[in-house]
């Protein structure tokens, strides 16, 4: 059996308490094991319960109670109303699933919703989950953001910054870097024996020769040669009005998108519900669904609320396959040679 997932808080006045009742209902009977690491309370009444000290406990209780590892809120929790004094708890509930993922003890860290603006009132640096995490786990900077839904993966060459910094930031050096962790994850973490990559022009039309835009020409171009020349199954620069079409999109594994929108535009229109996002770059295996809080919506656990749990379900569902994938990888002593771009 695959070792359990660590399922973190999240904001808790968001739907994440809500999410997690849900998928555990879904899930108690099939699929990996999870616990979650959050206030107890905010469960309580919609579902057994147990807490927990220790990760072993895990695979005998889940079936017929949700495991906890109790992290108590400063401030009593109002559904649909965030309080920054509880940004200690949610911090707190992200760092413990990392550094049982590190040890060993859970397979995966599969992160709720949180609220960024929350967190900052309380002073925390970091513009999302992913450089957070990036932190944690000691590779800041190296952390890539991939979407995925059974229709589409894209890859991100920059994250969370203004499209004018993403355009700034965008280089021949960047564009290879990213490729080759998508490669690297597509192979160990997807199973993909020779994975395909398109990679995304940044201008209408792939810049049409120069006449809407030189990017394409002096950065993209010169980066895909590159990667070509050493031995990456790639192909680009594809002009994003069209890649994501269906006729397009059974040619290549995933899509190199160079900013947010890009990529997450087309995936959340095929997939909104069934969308995973995937940190690569990182020592340990990390979704989320692809969605946020919803304040607005969120009502707690004490009545039937209209949060979808779907996107959440398919976060742990893919968490599970990929640690599976990577425990084979490591169980055949498998090591990543990249071509040399």
């Amino acid at each position: 059996m695959s070792r359990p997932l660590a399922l973190t808080m999240g904001d808790p006045a968001g739907i994440g308490p809500e999410l997690t009742v849900k998928a555990w209902k879904r899930l108690r009977h099939q699929g990996t094991p999870f616990f979650w690491i959050g206030d107890a309370s905010l469960v309580e009444g919609a579902l057994p319960l147990q807490k927990i000290s220790s990760v072993e406990e895990v695979p005998a209780l889940f079936p017929s109670v949700l495991p906890i590892m109790h992290v108590p809120c400063a401030e009593p929790v109002t559904p649909g109303q965030p309080d920054s004094r509880n940004a200690g708890a949610v911090i707190k509930s992200i760092e413990r699933a990392v550094s049982l993922t590190q040890r060993g003890e859970a397979g995966g860290v599969v992160t709720n919703p949180i609220a960024k603006h929350v967190l900052a009132a309380a002073g925390f640096p970091h513009p999302g989950h992913t450089e957070f995490l990036a932190e944690l786990c000691g590779v800041t900077g190296q952390e890539v953001m991939m979407l995925a839904c059974p229709e589409l993966k894209v890859v991100l060459t920059s994250i969370h910054v203004s499209l004018r910094r993403a355009i700034d930031q965008l280089s021949e050096e960047r564009i290879i870097e990213v490729t080759t962790l998508a490669h690297r994850a597509l192979q160990r973490d997807f199973g993909s024996k020779k994975p395909r990559l398109a990679i995304a022009g940044l201008n209408p039309h792939a810049g049409e020769n120069g006449m809407m835009g030189e990017e394409e020409r002096t950065i993209i171009k010169p980066a895909v040669a590159k990667l070509q020349d050493a031995g990456f199954h790639v192909t680009g620069p594809m002009p994003p009005d069209t890649m994501f079409s269906a006729a397009a999109r059974p040619h290549y594994d995933a899509a190199i998108c160079l900013y947010h929108d890009q990529g997450l535009i087309p995936l959340k229109t095929l997939d909104m519900a069934g969308g995973v996002n995937v940190t690569l770059g990182l020592p340990i295996i990390r979704t989320s669904p692809d969605h946020g809080t919803a304040f607005d919506i969120a009502c707690g656990v004490s009545q039937e609320g209209r949060a979808d749990a779907s996107s959440l379900v398919a976060a742990l569902a893919m968490a599970e396959e990929m640690s599976r994938q990577r425990t084979e990888w490591d169980r055949k002593g498998e090591r990543y040679d990249p071509p040399r771009a």
